[in-house]
């Protein structure tokens, strides 16, 4: 399909690349390392407010308020499409505090689903519940909740991941979908000047201390009309209509890639960057670090990126730009794919990449994979004509075990994968 790649979907650098954006910033850094310093006295001042009032709109307007002070600015839009009946939202996820947001429009509880508890998860404002017990016991007890009449409604994040709200929409759970069979989708926007919203790896308290720090934060939060689940939807097909609803709202796209895999993605970037850090003392002239080329390839060509990512998939051992070198001349992933198991064989030095880290763990991979996928010969040829057999069916061997595994990743058919 043409949805973009997982690189897309998170920003993995916190500072911009545009010599201009990076001139401003360091211009602006001391404004705003003082006005961090002071907005975090206001801050603790902000807590304090919002433990101090009893739940009511003054609160929420007088919390809003201070808010603003603190740089993260709320605007909605279709205030009043909101439905005071509905007892579950959905809503797009972008940054740590998005519940804290859509709580300062209307009243809600977000469960912690995930992370600390205890004084820390009462204090970023989320609802406290038992997850031990497994999801099926989180879900009923969330039913029930939902059922009881009085309670504010349930601010839920399908995504179950943060995005930088760029390109798409993450994969939707299914199981919010099974609390209720109404629901209000709400829409989020967010934009900042200057730096990243968020990255991966950073924690809420980072985030929070560079919000303090740049000049604001806005939040455009849509909400759009009540959504009810049909006789005979199933929860995924009810989940996948509310994700294509708020994707055509934000004038995104709605993807299959799911948290899962963006764990995944940020584990192979973790191993990227030690392989091209330790590799600067032997780099060969021309070659091109792993998470470089990741990032090069993403700006120039995202098509040849996405099938970089497909070959890399099937064959884990060969470097990124190796990969993308033969994507360049072949314009085929099938094709790259044969031509490196070949050359693995034929010049095992070619698929070396830029580290020692690389080439250790390609000398290991050309020592051979499993006895089940790589039969060997019973015994050294005796000719040259013999020889040759040996290493043509060991090729082949491998070539099927590859091709065998890109279809299953990729659930093809046999005929779609030429």
């Amino acid at each position: 399909d043409g949805s973009p790649g997982v690189d897309y979907f998170f920003f993995f650098y916190r500072f911009p690349k545009d010599a201009v954006l990076l001139l401003l910033l360091l211009i602006y850094s001391p404004v705003g390392i003082c006005l961090m310093l002071i907005r975090i006295f206001i801050g603790v001042h902000v807590f304090l407010v919002s433990c101090a009032l009893p739940e009511s709109f003054a609160r929420r307007f007088i919390v809003r308020v201070m808010c603003s002070v603190l740089g993260m600015h709320v605007r909605q839009k279709n205030p009043r499409s909101r439905d005071r009946n509905t007892k579950l939202y959905t809503c797009n996820h972008v940054t740590e505090f998005d519940h804290n947001i859509i709580n300062l429009l209307t009243p809600c509880h977000t469960p912690q689903l995930e992370g600390s508890t205890g004084f820390v998860c009462w204090a970023r404002g989320f609802m406290e519940i038992h997850s031990a017990s497994g999801q099926e016991a989180v879900g009923e007890s969330l039913q029930r909740y939902c059922s009881t009449e009085g309670t504010p409604p349930l601010l839920l994040f399908p995504e179950e991941e943060t995005t930088n709200g760029r390109a798409g929409l993450l994969k939707f759970s299914s199981w919010p979908f099974s609390l209720t069979d109404s629901i209000q989708p709400v829409a989020l926007r967010v934009t900042r000047p200057l730096i990243a919203l968020s990255t991966p790896d950073s924690s809420w308290l980072k985030e929070l201390l560079w919000t303090f720090f740049v000049p604001c934060t806005v939040y455009h939060v849509s909400w759009l009309p009540p959504v009810s689940r049909q006789e005979g939807e199933s929860m995924q097909e009810f989940a996948n209509k509310a994700q294509e609803l708020l994707a055509g709202e934000l004038g995104l796209v709605s993807t299959k890639i799911t948290k899962a895999d963006k764990a995944e993605h940020i584990k192979r970037k973790r191993h990227a960057v030690p392989q091209t850090s330790t590799s600067k003392s032997s780099v060969r002239p021309g070659s091109i670090g792993l998470g470089f080329m990741v990032q090069s390839l993403g700006t120039d060509d995202h098509r040849i990126t996405k099938m970089a990512q497909q070959v890399k998939d099937v064959l884990p051992h060969v470097p990124l730009n190796v990969i993308a070198k033969d994507l360049a001349k072949t314009n085929c992933v099938d094709t790259t794919i044969t031509n490196l198991l070949e050359n693995k064989d034929d010049s095992p030095m070619e698929a070396t990449g830029t580290s020692s880290f690389g080439s250790s763990r390609n000398s290991s991979y050309s020592s051979g994979p499993a006895p089940t996928i790589t039969p060997a010969a019973q015994s050294f040829g005796r000719s040259p004509v013999d020889r040759h057999l040996s290493l043509q069916e060991r090729k082949e061997a491998l070539y099927n075990f590859a091709r065998r595994r890109y279809i299953e990743k990729h659930g093809l058919d046999q005929e779609d994968s030429h």
